[in-house]
C-alpha cells in the first residue's frame, strides 16, 4: 500500500520560458507584481513585465529570517501587490512562500539555481537562531517557470553546490517512508540526470540536465517526508549559519553513509542510477571530482560546535531508517568536518 500526492503547481519548462512570465502572471489574474530579485535579473524581469511590476525588493537572504520577511511585507503592502515574481535560488524563492502564507498573495517563481524549492509546499523559516519548518498547500508556488538560459552563466562553485543540494531531495526520497512506485520514478531519474550533468558540466546539454534534475528532485521533495540529511542540514544552517547549498554538499554522502545498512534497498538502486558500486562513496567522489566542498571545516563550522550540533540534531525525532543517537550523529558530523571519504 502507499499514497502519492500530486502538488497542483503549473510548470512551464524550456529555453526562453522567460519571455512568458507576464502572460504566466495574467493567466492568474494578477496585475500588481512585487519583483523579488537581485540586481543582476532585475532590469530584465521589470523589462519583460512592464507596467506590472510596481514594485521590487532585493534583500532576500539564506534560510528566509523572519526579520527580512517583515521588511518585505512593508514594501509589498505599500506596493499594493497581489502577486510576487521571485527571481534567483532557494533565498528568493524562500521569501515569496513567506509573504504568500502570510498575504495570499500569488507567486511565479523564475529559478536560477537548482533549489527546488520551488516546486514544495515547505517553508523553513530562521528567527532568534533556530530554523523551524512547515508545510501547507498554501506554501505551494502557482506557476514555476524553468528556463535554462538564466542558469548558464551561474559560477562553477554555485553550480556543483546547488546540485548537490537538489541530489540530497532525490536521494532522501528514494528511503522516505512515504516512498512510492511515482517518486521512486521521479527520484531515481533526477539522480541520473543531475549525476550526467555534475560529471560533464562543460558539454551540451549539461545545464538541461541539471535543470530537469532539479524540477523532478524539487518534486519529490514536495511529494514525501526527508530523513537525516536535511534534518541535519537544516540544524547546521539554521543554527550555525553555514552555507545552504554548500552544508547540504558535504553532509550529504556521510548522511547515506549512516543510513546505508539500514536501508540496502534505496542505496543499491541509487548506486545503479550514479553508476557506482557504492552510492555513498560515489556522491563523495562525484563532489571531489566537481570541485565542490568536502568538509564542515573549510565551510567555517568550528570543530568545539560539533557536539552542540549533534545534541540539536537528535532533540526532535523523525523518521529515519536507522537509528538516531547521539553518538551516531556526532560521529558522522566529525567526519564530515575533516572531510574523510565515507565508508
Amino acid at each position: 500500500m502507499f499514497v502519492y500526492t500530486a502538488q497542483p503547481a503549473r510548470v512551464v519548462f524550456g529555453a526562453g520560458s522567460l519571455d512568458r512570465l507576464a502572460e504566466e502572471v495574467e493567466r492568474l489574474g494578477r496585475s500588481r507584481i512585487l519583483v523579488l530579485a537581485g540586481a543582476r535579473h532585475r532590469a530584465r524581469i521589470e523589462a519583460v513585465l512592464g507596467e506590472l511590476a510596481v514594485g521590487t525588493f532585493e534583500g532576500a537572504a539564506m534560510h528566509t529570517p523572519v526579520a527580512v520577511t517583515e521588511k518585505a511585507l512593508t514594501v509589498l503592502r505599500e506596493a499594493d501587490a497581489d502577486c510576487v515574481v521571485a527571481v534567483g535560488g532557494g533565498s528568493a524563492t524562500g521569501l515569496a512562500k513567506a509573504l504568500a502564507v502570510r498575504t495570499g498573495v500569488d507567486q511565479v517563481i523564475v529559478p536560477t539555481t537548482y533549489s527546488g524549492s520551488e516546486v514544495t509546499p515547505v517553508l523553513g523559516e530562521t528567527a532568534d537562531g533556530v530554523k523551524t519548518t512547515r508545510s501547507s498547500p498554501d506554501i505551494l508556488p502557482e506557476t514555476v517557470l524553468y528556463d535554462v538560459e538564466l542558469s548558464r552563466s551561474l559560477p562553477h562553485d554555485v553550480t556543483v553546490t546547488s546540485a548537490v543540494n537538489a541530489l540530497a531531495h532525490a536521494v532522501e526520497a528514494v528511503y522516505s517512508p512515504q516512498a512510492n512506485p511515482v517518486v521512486d520514478l521521479l527520484a531515481l531519474d533526477a539522480v541520473r540526470r543531475l549525476a550526467a550533468g555534475l560529471r560533464g558540466l562543460d558539454t551540451p546539454g549539461a545545464r538541461d540536465d541539471l535543470l530537469m534534475g532539479a524540477w523532478l528532485a524539487g518534486t519529490c521533495l514536495g511529494s514525501v517526508g526527508m530523513g537525516l540529511h536535511h534534518k541535519l542540514c537544516h540544524t547546521l544552517g539554521g543554527s550555525f549559519d553555514l552555507p545552504h547549498a554548500p552544508t547540504h554538499t558535504v553532509v550529504l554522502p556521510h548522511a547515506m553513509a549512516y543510513n546505508a545498512a539500514a536501508a540496502p534497498g534505496a542505496m543499491r538502486r541509487l548506486a545503479e542510477a550514479l553508476d557506482v558500486p557504492d552510492a555513498p562513496g560515489g556522491v563523495f567522489d562525484l563532489v571531489t571530482t566537481a570541485g565542490g566542498p568536502t568538509s564542515l571545516r573549510e565551510l567555517g563550522m568550528a570543530e568545539a560546535d560539533l557536539d552542540r550540533a549533534a545534541e540539536l540534531a537528535v532533540g526532535t525525532p523523525y523518521p529515519n531508517p536507522a537509528e538516531l543517537t547521539r553518538e551516531g550523529l556526532r560521529s558522522l558530523l566529525g567526519r564530515a568536518w575533516a572531510g574523510e571519504r565515507p565508508v
